[in-house]
C-alpha cells in the first residue's frame, strides 16, 4: 500500500504552471495557428482543455482540442495484443502541429503509444509534447517540449496527479510504498 509522502504542487502551483506552459507554447509556435491540442486519456485531456482556455484567455483566440485513448498501443499491457483501433473522432491533425498533452511524464512509453495512434490519423506538421510533471527514468528517448515541474523520484515512488473534473481537488502528490524510503 502507497502512503503519501510529499505534496509538490497545489492547485495554485498547477495553475501557474499550466499559464507558463500557454505561454511558452505561444511563444514557440508563434501563436497557435495550425495547433491542435491532444490529450492523452484521461487526466491530459483536462490539462490540454486548461492550457486552451489560457490561450483563449491571452490571445483570444480558440484552439482545437482532441482526445486520444492509446491504451491499445501500449507495448508494457497485455491488450498489445489486440489489433490497433483508434476510438477518437477522426482529428484532422494532418500538416497541424500536435501539442500533445499528459500529465505524468516516467518511462516514455505512453507518449510513444501516443505518437503511433497519432500517425494511424495521419501526418502531423510537429508533435510537440506539454506535461504537468516530468519524474525522469525513461526508457526511450522521448524529452517533453514543455514542463509544469521537474521532480527527480525513485522508482519505489509514484506521481498522482489529482485534477478537479474528476478527483475533485487540484494537488500532485508523491507516494511512498509502504515499507521503504528514499
Amino acid at each position: 500500500m502507497a502512503v503519501i509522502k510529499n505534496m509538490i504542487m497545489d492547485d495554485v502551483a498547477i495553475r501557474r504552471a499550466l499559464t507558463r506552459i500557454a505561454h511558452e507554447i505561444l511563444e514557440k509556435n508563434k501563436g497557435v495557428e495550425d495547433c491542435i491540442f491532444v490529450g492523452v486519456r484521461t487526466r491530459g485531456v483536462y490539462l490540454a482543455r486548461r492550457i486552451a482556455e489560457r490561450i483563449q484567455e491571452i490571445e483570444t483566440v480558440s484552439v482545437p482540442i482532441g482526445e486520444l485513448d492509446v491504451t491499445r498501443y501500449r507495448d508494457d499491457r497485455p491488450e498489445f495484443n489486440a489489433p490497433p483501433e483508434v476510438t477518437e473522432d477522426r482529428l484532422a491533425i494532418q500538416n497541424k502541429k500536435i501539442i500533445l498533452c499528459d500529465d505524468v511524464l516516467y518511462t516514455g512509453r505512453t507518449v510513444r503509444a501516443a505518437m503511433d495512434a497519432l500517425m494511424d490519423l495521419g501526418r502531423p506538421q510537429s508533435i510537440q509534447l506539454a506535461v504537468l510533471v516530468d519524474r525522469g527514468h525513461r526508457e526511450l528517448p522521448i524529452r517533453p517540449d514543455f514542463v509544469g515541474k521537474n521532480v527527480p523520484t525513485s522508482k519505489q515512488e509514484q506521481i498522482e496527479v489529482h485534477l478537479s473534473e474528476i478527483d475533485q481537488d487540484d494537488s500532485v502528490v508523491i507516494l511512498q510504498q509502504r515499507g521503504t524510503t528514499g
